[in-house]
């Protein structure tokens, strides 16, 4: 190792650390009050549909990178290998998937939350499914929001990085919990994009100091990638289609793909800020230049995996017993080769934390938008909107608490919510076979997307829990080798198959079914795509013997040719927002937040109607 001594954290890192937190708290205070406030809900929830294309995508990208990304995606690169750069082409697939399919739909109806689809085409017991599963749901993907995640999110980073830097664990947890809540409930979801554009900022500066100075240490990137050519950890083509196989190329473009656009297609946290861009055209733009900075930043996380192992190449800190889990090698690193900088241990634990604070920040707002629009609004219809964006505040203030309060929790008993997110994680798939099947397919009615729904969830939670029970073996999950021979300590014979992560249900290995070896391994990415492909087909087949032909399904809920045509023509029809109601309410309580009364009157307004011709 390139040093002697590993270093601490010193007073320069906390006020690094501390600037980050201020200046979000600022961004918070700023659009609270910036353009007379928050009005009505729907400025709170939905940036008043005003913002344009770059913040929004640079805050997509954000809110994908938790900490989990800085943190977990170099390991598991040291770990497995290069062949996680395929997501690559997953990405690329996912957005568009998205941006032709979901999108346009989405954005024609104009709503808030992404389940008032779901009664719009099929009904409200539709909804309300969707609803649940969602704040539930806690994907086993960063990106998801969800109550029970969101502790995680905040906990485990700061667990990593206290162990290794002596960085003040609960400190760090209350003060992340805080800040975020602070500027979440100030400033809705304005200072939440604009909170992410600058966190992006910091996550690239703490990925960028690291590569330097590896590179630095290294003597030239020439040796890194050489390092990595050797030690077997540039194998990206994999092109075995064995469908238990944890990672191969199959698997992530396909299973990846699956399993992303669940979460850029249909999550509430992503999709609630591509539709409050001020045209479709700006949404779709929003989502094509988060592309760039989701392959930006699975660049430096690769590169900061391959220049991980290119120094620890003889005497792997984690077998060594140096680091007690693999997503504490990062920041073992950085102490390694960075403690001679004071602030940049600082600037990379801000990094780690900016992660966590976007992830966090887009599930606050996007939970206080799924709480008022699915559970409060069609049940109390009289409240005005001032009242609106104060309840709107309320929900977000409180689901900050539970966020804390979750991350107390986890590090009560990690292990076990490990587990139950995983088995959580498989809510996706039937989600999107759900919506998939409303867009889609004109003839899918309400009692097949409900049994669709239901067969593919029983079926994603059979395979997730039996994959919890029974872990997949060693030769399926293909860690690659870890050397100990340069280290200095006496160790036994240790070996490095076991992965600590999969050891939450220890079983003899004697009593497993012989569904644990075919069934049970398949790959985590499949889970989504089985869940999805089971909903649809269950839902198409349901739908056609329940006289699913004989329904007349408005041409709106569906994807059209139009939609797919006008792309090419940037008229200005592109920014009418159409606005159906299925019966007419008084104006103060419309029940679609785009459409607030303020907008009707185009006269008086001629430069704020934020492209809502109406």
């Amino acid at each position: 190792s390139p040093s002697g001594t590993m270093g601490r954290f010193t007073v320069w890192d906390y006020v690094v650390f501390t600037a980050m937190l201020l200046v979000s708290a600022v961004i918070g205070i700023y659009y609270a009050f910036a353009g007379g406030g928050q009005k009505t809900s729907k400025d709170f929830l939905m940036g008043g549909r005003s913002m344009s294309a770059l913040p929004v995508a640079l805050s997509l990208t954000a809110s994908f990178m938790s900490a989990v990304t800085v943190l977990g995606t170099p390991a598991e690169i040291y770990r497995y290998g290069a062949i996680f750069c395929i997501f690559a082409i997953t990405y690329g697939l996912v957005v568009l998937c998205s941006a032709e399919i979901f999108l346009p739909v989405f954005y024609k109806l104009g709503i808030t939350s992404t389940y008032e689809y779901l009664e719009l085409r099929f009904n409200k017991y539709l909804r309300l499914c969707g609803t649940a599963l969602f704040v539930i749901q806690t994907a086993s993907k960063p990106q998801s929001c969800s109550t029970l995640y969101t502790g995680i999110v905040i906990y485990a980073p700061a667990l990593a990085l206290n162990q290794v830097t002596g960085f003040d664990l609960w400190g760090a947890v209350v003060a992340t919990g805080v800040v975020c809540t602070f500027y979440c409930t100030l400033g809705g979801l304005k200072a939440v994009v604009w909170t992410d554009v600058f966190q992006v900022g910091i996550m690239v500066a703490g990925f960028s100091s690291v590569i330097i100075r590896a590179v630095v240490v290294q003597e030239g990137i020439g040796r890194i990638v050489n390092d990595s050519y050797y030690g077997g950890r540039l194998n990206f083509w994999d092109f075995n289609p064995n469908p238990l196989q944890r990672h191969t190329f199959w698997t992530i473009v396909i299973g990846g793909t699956f399993t992303w656009t669940g979460i850029y297609g249909i999550n509430q946290s992503q999709v609630q800020r591509y539709i409050a861009c001020k045209s479709r055209f700006h949404a779709k733009m929003s989502l094509y230049i988060n592309l760039v900075g989701l392959w930006a930043i699975l660049a430096c996380a690769a590169l900061c995996g391959l220049a991980l192992y290119s120094i620890y190449k003889d005497c792997d800190p984690w077998t060594a017993k140096q680091v007690s889990a693999l997503d504490q090698l990062m920041p073992y690193l950085v102490l390694d080769i960075l403690h001679d900088f004071p602030g940049l241990p600082g600037l990379f634990v801000a990094s780690a934390y900016s992660g966590t604070l976007s992830t966090v920040s887009s599930s606050i707002n996007a939970l206080a938008a799924v709480t008022v629009e699915d559970l409060i609004k069609p049940y109390f219809r009289s409240l005005s909107e001032k009242k609106l964006s104060w309840i709107s505040m309320g929900m977000s203030l409180f689901y900050g608490g539970v966020c804390i309060a979750m991350a107390a929790l986890a590090s009560l008993m990690g292990a076990l919510l490990q587990a139950a997110l995983s088995i959580f994680g498989m809510v996706g798939g039937p989600l999107l076979g759900l919506f998939a099947l409303g867009i889609l397919c004109s003839f899918a009615n309400g009692i097949g997307a409900f049994v669709g729904l239901v067969s593919g969830f029983v079926i994603s939670l059979w395979v997730g829990i039996g994959a919890q029970v029974y872990p997949p073996l060693p030769e399926r999950t293909k860690p690659l080798y870890l050397s100990t021979a340069g280290c200095n300590i006496s160790l036994g014979n240790l070996t490095s198959t076991e992965n600590p992560l999969t050891t939450v249900f220890n079983t003899p290995t004697a009593e497993r079914p012989a569904l644990a070896d075919n069934w049970y391994s398949l790959s985590y990415l499949y889970f989504s795509t089985l869940g999805t492909l089971i909903t649809v087909v269950v839902g198409i087949i349901t739908s056609l013997l329940t006289g699913g032909l004989k329904q007349n399904t408005d041409r709106k809920f569906l994807l059209t040719k139009e939609d797919f045509l006008s792309n090419f023509s940037r008229s200005k029809s592109e920014t009418e927002v159409l606005n159906w109601k299925r019966f007419t309410v008084a104006a103060e309580g419309t029940d679609n937040p785009a459409f607030s009364h303020i907008e009707m009157d185009v006269a008086s307004n001629k430069n704020k109607v934020n492209g809502l011709h109406i």
